[in-house]
């Protein structure tokens, strides 16, 4: 995914806005802040980002390519980190698809000093492969970078796992690995950051997407802010390292 221009628009004519339908939007979910461009309630957040959230128990991050589970968004660095149930960690063992390493050795790597026979050894849902068989099926670690344009399916792995801040993680045994995905977001700078840390919101109307924000209880706009031709499509898919 190709980042988006940062754009630095100053606030030249608001204007009160009351005809634009806009409500309250929740700042946390679940313990977890809840800030521009994100937003877990209607005309909430980012146009681009609405639905990605939801409020319930676990608050999904909703993608075309599944559900997962948020752990944590840093806002300062621009990167929400997220679990996928699917994958397999050192205490459990998640079924997916068939493997073939031959075509793809050549992207596998050194990862900070670690080895397969390590994550099968040292796991205890890994350590299933050594009583099926003596030898155990070859694996590969690999950056995002090299499969970022594959999905799991083309890769046809029987069993994936991903971490997260590698760069920590020489010398730390698999069982204390941080599992998970930290993803990379960005969003065209209209002012909602300042917006934020003097109290307020940045919020858009449901129908026509026109961008407002919330402050005090006084809602206002700038003209810049509703062309929508700063707002290309975005997807949160970058993953960070």
């Amino acid at each position: 995914m190709s980042p988006f221009a940062l754009l630095t628009i100053f606030m030249l004519t608001l204007l009160p806005l009351p005809a634009l339908t806009f409500s309250l939007c929740r700042t946390s979910c679940n313990n977890i802040p809840i800030n521009y461009p994100f937003g877990v309630d209607n005309g909430c957040g980012a146009p681009q980002y609405c639905k990605m959230l939801n409020c319930s128990t676990n608050l999904p991050f909703i993608t075309p390519s599944g559900t997962y589970k948020v752990q944590g968004i840093d806002y300062n660095k621009k990167t929400p980190t997220i679990y996928d149930p699917s994958m397999s960690t050192c205490s459990i063992l998640q079924p997916h698809h068939d493997f073939v390493m031959s075509k793809i050795k050549s992207l596998c790597f050194n990862f900070s000093g670690h080895s397969c026979d390590e994550l099968y050894g040292s796991c205890t849902s890994f350590r299933l492969f050594h009583l099926l068989s003596n030898n155990t099926p070859p694996c590969c670690f690999t950056r995002y970078d090299t499969v970022k344009y594959m999905s799991m399916n083309i890769l046809d792995c029987t069993h994936y796992t991903t971490v997260y801040n590698i760069d920590g993680l020489y010398g730390v045994a698999p069982l204390d690995w941080i599992y998970g995905i930290k993803l990379s977001y960005s969003v065209p700078n209209i002012g909602c950051d300042r917006c934020g840390r003097s109290g307020g919101m940045c919020e858009f109307d449901v129908e026509t997407e026109g961008m407002g924000m919330m402050h005090g209880g006084v809602l206002t706009k700038d003209r810049k802010m509703t062309d929508q031709s700063m707002f290309p499509e975005a997807k949160v898919l970058e993953s960070a390292r």
